[in-house]
């Protein structure tokens, strides 16, 4: 469906009688109707996959389709569909059509990713993904050095993954990950340990997992808010649900111990750097790296309470991002343009109460305030944790979330800061659909403890499933 997605968007910018018959809102709104339809197709067919334990091969084994995936690629796809529906109506110039192909381009390279259980598969896949990423980074002018410093990066990943993917193949043979765990199960392979270690390094750099982080403010911070949108969410879904399926067949002590190592610095530097930050994106750059330390941790712990807690933070965290990002959206079109600074949001309650509010509530819950949801993913992260016996990293879990509360309250205050001297801030009126996403959202992140079997049943049910209880 996504393919037919792309085909008809191209035509109709390929086709002058169509393309200019056709206003630019209409491309954003089809591109959206299009994914939340390919989702409700997906949603279909989970009681097929269902039924195979193991997931249902297709194309000659390149691509495995099961529970995991399938659900993962339905939070994908209605997440994408609500980004384009906050897309910029106003200000969108003649990118419109350009962004909804690319957007199409990025998810079908996520949700081809996602179901990869070959090498060649998986490298072709984060191509797609990443090439749609590189071109939609560039896509304005002024963003034209951020996507350069993103693709020279990006090719540096890529490089490692496919030099990984060799020493893979060079020790096994074989290309294909069940075959490959067939015969790891067996015989142990010096040259299948190392190329898998890099090959996951590889994928620790696109994600922006610290020390391997310094690529994302700046990245983050010199693209527009659209965009940048894009980047924080869409790739890292992809690639952690990726990885999840790597390491639970293929976990040995040297790549856990790069994990934990990795988890550990992360939540450290994402924490404790993001409290001297002035500009709002680098600040949740490093927000989104200290959160990638919780993920990392629950994925190298490899027990069933913890991936059940990789899946639940994965969900929340980008549903919570999501939100914050579609709300600094709302406040960009003030001055037709993206907000950077921090002092930016300075007394924006007055005039948008209700916008304010909403930011308010996503940040507690990325603090980890309790009833929100945000908490929920903290403590299943650290309770996991803990029953593991890794008592130190889960003590330096609750110290960094005490230290990121800080500057999620710093964000708070400059909001609620100064009424009187910014009263004049006009009012913001955002499109119904804009409305509606915020409004939903927020009321699920404030109302998730009424109903938190709604998720937490669904991700115990994928993790038993991983681990074949």
């Amino acid at each position: 469906m996504l393919i037919i997605s792309l085909i008809f968007l191209i035509s109709c910018k390929a086709l002058p009688f169509i393309h200019n018959q056709l206003s630019i809102n209409y491309y954003q709104r089809l591109s959206s109707i299009l994914l939340l339809f390919t989702s409700f197709l997906t949603f279909n067919t989970l009681d097929i996959t269902g039924s195979f334990s193991s997931g249902l091969g297709i194309y000659g084994g390149l691509f495995n389709v099961n529970l995991i995936n399938q659900i993962i690629e339905i939070v994908l796809l209605i997440i994408s569909s609500f980004i384009l529906l906050g897309w910029p109506i106003k200000s969108s110039g003649n990118h419109s059509i350009n962004y909804s192909i690319l957007v199409i381009f990025c998810i079908l390279g996520a949700s081809l990713l996602i179901s990869s259980s070959d090498l060649l598969s998986l490298y072709l896949s984060i191509e797609l993904q990443s090439f749609s990423l590189y071109i939609l980074s560039t896509l304005y002018k002024e963003s034209t050095s951020a996507g350069l410093k993103y693709f020279l990066i990006g090719c540096l990943a890529s490089s490692l993954i496919l030099l990984g993917s060799g020493l893979i193949y060079s020790a096994t043979g074989l290309t294909n990950f069940e075959s490959i765990y067939n015969l790891i199960s067996v015989s142990t392979t010096d040259g299948f340990n190392l190329g898998i270690i890099i090959v996951f390094i590889g994928f620790l750099i696109k994600i922006a997992a610290a020390p391997l982080h310094n690529w994302s403010p700046d990245v983050y911070d010199e693209t527009p808010t659209i965009v940048t949108i894009w980047l924080t969410i869409i790739p890292k879904i992809s690639i952690l649900i990726l990885l999840l399926e790597l390491y639970t067949h293929s976990s040995n002590l040297p790549l856990k111990y790069l994990l934990l190592t990795i988890s550990l610095i992360s939540l450290i530097i994402g924490s404790v750097v993001g409290l001297v930050q002035k500009k709002i994106k680098r600040l949740l750059a490093y927000s989104t790296i200290s959160h990638l330390g919780f993920i990392i941790l629950s994925l190298a712990i490899n027990t069933e309470q913890s991936i059940e807690s990789f899946l639940f933070y994965i969900i929340q965290y980008s549903l919570t991002n999501l939100n914050i990002f579609l709300i600094l959206i709302a406040l960009s079109y003030l001055n037709k343009k993206d907000i950077t600074l921090l002092s930016e949001l300075k007394g924006q309650f007055i005039p948008n109460p209700l916008l304010s509010l909403s930011f308010s509530i996503c940040l507690f819950s990325l603090s980890g305030v309790p009833p929100l949801l945000g908490f929920f993913s903290k403590q299943l992260v650290l309770l996991s944790s803990l029953q593991s016996g890794y008592y130190f990293i889960s003590l330096v879990g609750i110290l960094v979330s005490v230290i990121s509360a800080s500057y999620y309250l710093k964000i708070i205050k400059i909001i609620y800061s100064d009424w009187n001297i910014e009263k004049n801030i006009p009012q913001i009126n955002l499109s119904n659909f804009h409305s509606y996403i915020i409004s939903s959202l927020t009321l699920f992140i404030l109302l998730f403890i009424l109903k938190p079997s709604l998720i937490l049943n669904n991700t115990l049910l994928l993790s038993l499933i991983l681990f074949k209880f």
